[in-house]
């Protein structure tokens, strides 16, 4: 449909459905009128680009988070429409900004859903066959209140207003079967549309339902009762995003989520390839690439075997070779408590038949290894079942056809660690796709004046498809000119943020101070618990005047604790509460602040990372697979302060240790320390240390009677019966840590410098563009070409 169409169909919409103009309309009916139009415009793309996909070797991406954000202004951006729809709301007395009231698609926890979103970008803007599978749940990401300096969580009803970006095909639901129900999986079609092209992928999420219609007119009460309990069991399936799994039927709910979007998503690879081979599946694996991004959907892989052997009467051997050759599998981490295990009466309890086929696949891996020598505790240790247990990993890694990482490091630890004996045994299986953020949403969309910069330094847009082409930019490093124009808008960036943030939190932020970031979900390995205590030793220093020259700096946090995380919420309470020791401190008033932004999603970050001085990436070495933060701050000219982990150590490579601030213990370190490491001692000989973790428990900082700071500095200096002392590093980093952040806080009274930094980092974070990984993915992995 021609964009003029298009236009007119935005005000008939609003007057036919809402009896309104775009003047009068409300932010929800403007949205709703933009996107439904915008849907009906593209309909005839969509459709073709399915047909496309459908006729060629195509891929599939197996999620169970897709954390799209808002996607009206993506859309927009994408379809070359932004300035048109402006201009038509303007005209009638309303903005784009209007926008800014719609909720985020917020269908994911960090990093792993917003990457599947960013893959689907750039396949669609690069005309390749990928689609997206997960889960449309009725709740996404729990929305984040602050009160009283804790997380209190409250529920994410993000389709309230409707869901105009999505499309209903009640016609293609399938049946999905359990031991004790069967519910019926519906289909919501979600457009990926690429930029500048007539590619639109799609992204199907599934909604579990009962398999009868729910009608109030058919029931008696005692049946009434009945279906109203058996409607909302089929509905809690797809009802929150991860439900907590501390008890049996918490965990039996997780596993029921993973089989169900991977049994519906895998019935619908099969239903389409049938239209075209029917019965003969000799085509399926030539036809048909599946990614398993992380091990919830590893499940797949057994049931596709049931799927080909139970239903279209396969041999084992037949469809295990199809499955070997269809799936891949991206591991995300190393941390032991993300490689997913599952009890063996869990699963019998729950999917019988999918355990029974697990079971013969431990007997041909058994065989397998057998063959290949390995035997005795070496080849129990690498067996699925274990002791009762099921390793999803292993399954994965078994029955797949390619292994990834995601960055260099990560798949080195991968090999010559967590998963050596598999790399020894399967060396070809194994390869590194560096992640990589989509600059259309990350830096087109957030930072269109940065972006407007670029591209007429450049004289064109190709940046936008391709990253790489702002490397011809560095000469302009030394142009004291563009350097002043970057710093303007640098500071301009900085003054949209503040009014955001007071609009938003409430809290006074000096847009003259500089910005150092660190938002990502709240985990221990993280260490935003190092930064924090970090931060606390500055006040000292500052207030007790032995730290005089310190640039005034605002410390910005956004993060999420995963509701059942106690210790990571007690972080977020100390963050808290030492922003409220120094808000009342006249001594450092001005100097330092520190500020927790509730409810940190895509939305918030776009104009988080837009602002951003220094992207704060300090995770202990080795415990980060990746991050995909630390790009998109880095194209946006944020400096890196960071541990030589994930993909820092490529971030360094690209733009140059000069334009970084690197610090703390390196892999090879942490590893030579482990076995006398003793933060106790540290803690008793360092006064700095002593002193910041000693404000937890001496009245300092008060942690509202629920007693977790001190558990938080047991933690650290005693451990706990889980874990050793200080698990994660943090005393060993402190002073170098520290330094660190003066360092940048010197470095930062020179502007023009500074910015010679933040240009450097722009101008060499094409890598780290998804345009790339995607390319490699399609190329190494999933054997598929352009459209």
């Amino acid at each position: 449909m021609p964009k003029k169409k298009m236009l007119e169909a935005v005000e008939l919409y609003l007057k036919s459905e809402f009896q309104t103009t775009p003047a009068e309309a409300t932010p929800d009916q403007l949205h709703t009128a933009v996107s439904r139009s915008l849907m009906a415009g593209i309909a005839d793309r969509w459709h073709a680009s399915a047909e496309k996909h459908q006729n060629t070797r195509h891929a599939y991406y197996f999620s169970a988070e897709f954390l799209m954000g808002r996607m009206i202004y993506n859309n927009l951006l994408c379809l070359g429409m932004t300035e048109e729809i402006g201009q038509l709301l303007e005209k009638n007395g309303a903005s784009l900004d209007a926008f800014e009231e719609v909720e985020d698609c917020a269908l994911g926890n960090g990093g792993l859903g917003r990457l599947a979103a960013c893959f689907l970008d750039s396949a669609a803007t690069l005309n390749l066959p990928l689609d997206g599978y997960g889960i449309r749940y009725k709740y996404g990401l729990f929305k984040q209140k602050i009160e009283g300096g804790f997380q209190k969580e409250e529920a994410d009803d993000w389709t309230r207003y409707g869901d105009p970006w999505s499309l209903r095909r009640e016609d293609e639901a399938v049946r999905v079967e359990f031991a004790d129900q069967t519910i019926v999986a519906v289909p919501y079609d979600m457009p990926i549309i690429g930029y500048n092209t007539s590619n639109i992928g799609t992204l199907r999420l599934w909604q579990a339902e009962p398999v009868q219609a729910f009608d109030f007119n058919l029931f008696n009460a005692q049946q009434y009762d009945a279906a109203v309990a058996e409607r909302n069991r089929a509905e809690d399936i797809s009802r929150v995003l991860y439900p907590n799994d501390s008890t049996d039927d918490g965990k039996i709910l997780r596993l029921k989520q993973q089989y169900f979007f991977c049994s519906a998503s895998l019935q619908d690879i099969i239903r389409k390839y049938k239209k075209t081979y029917g019965n003969d599946f000799s085509h399926f694996a030539e036809m048909n690439a599946i990614q398993l991004n992380d091990t919830h959907p590893v499940i797949s892989i057994p049931e596709l075997i049931r799927l080909l052997t139970d239903g279209e009467g396969l041999s084992f051997d037949y469809a295990l070779d199809i499955c070997k050759q269809v799936f891949s599998y991206t591991n995300h981490t190393i941390l032991a408590e993300a490689l997913e295990k599952w009890s063996q009466h869990l699963m019998e309890r729950t999917i019988p038949r999918v355990f029974h086929i697990i079971v013969m696949l431990d007997q041909y891996l058994g065989g397998e290894l057998h063959q290949k020598g390995i035997t005795g505790d070496k080849e129990y240790s690498m067996h699925i079942l274990q002791h009762g247990t099921v390793h999803m990993a292993y399954m994965a890694i078994y029955c797949s056809r390619y292994i990834n990482g995601v960055a260099q490091l990560h798949t080195e630890i991968l090999k010559n660690d967590v998963l050596r004996d598999w790399y020894q045994i399967y060396p070809e299986k194994f390869q590194n796709k560096t992640n990589g953020i989509t600059q259309r949403r990350w830096l087109a969309l957030c930072n269109p004046e940065l972006s407007d910069l670029l591209t007429r330094l450049l004289g064109n847009e190709s940046w936008k498809t391709d990253l790489s082409q702002l490397k011809q930019l560095e000469k302009y490093v030394e142009d004291e000119k563009v350097m002043q124009e970057l710093c303007e808008i640098k500071l301009h960036s900085h003054q949209k943020l503040a009014e955001f943030v007071q609009k938003k939190d409430g809290i006074t932020i000096d847009p003259n101070t500089c910005f150092d970031v660190q938002i990502k979900r709240l985990h221990e390995y993280k260490r935003q618990f190092l930064n924090i205590l970090a931060i606390l030793e500055l006040y000292y220093e500052i207030a007790e005047g032995s730290l005089t020259d310190f640039t005034p700096t605002t410390f910005i946090f956004g993060a999420k604790s995963a509701p059942g995380y106690a210790r990571a919420k007690g972080i977020i309470k100390l963050i808290n509460e030492v922003a409220a020791l120094i808000d009342r401190d006249d001594r450092v008033r001005g100097k330092i602040k520190v500020a927790f932004l509730s409810n940190y999603n895509v939305s918030y970050a776009e104009k988080i990372i837009a602002a951003a001085d220094v992207s704060e990436q300090i995770s202990t070495a080795g415990k980060e697979a990746s991050g995909t933060g630390n790009m998109k701050l880095m194209a946006n000219g944020a400096v890196t302060l960071g541990t030589l982990d994930g993909a820092n150590i490529e971030i360094v490579e690209e733009a140059g240790s000069i334009n970084e601030y690197i610090f703390g213990a390196t892999v090879d370190e942490i590893r030579s320390v482990q076995e006398h490491y003793n933060p106790n001692g540290m803690y008793h000989n360092d006064y700095k240390i002593k002193r910041v973790l000693d404000a937890l428990v001496n009245g300092t900082l008060n942690d509202g009677g629920s007693g977790i700071f001190r558990e938080l500095h047991d933690s650290i200096v005693y451990g706990a019966s889980w874990h050793r002392p200080d698990q994660y590093f943090l005393l060993l980093d402190f002073e170098r840590y520290l330094e660190a952040k003066k360092q940048v806080a010197r470095d930062y009274k020179d502007q023009l410098v500074f910015a010679k930094k933040r240009w450097m980092n722009i101008c060499n974070s094409g890598k780290f563009s998804s345009d790339r990984t995607i390319r490699e993915y399609a190329k190494d992995i999933w054997h598929i070409e352009e459209v």
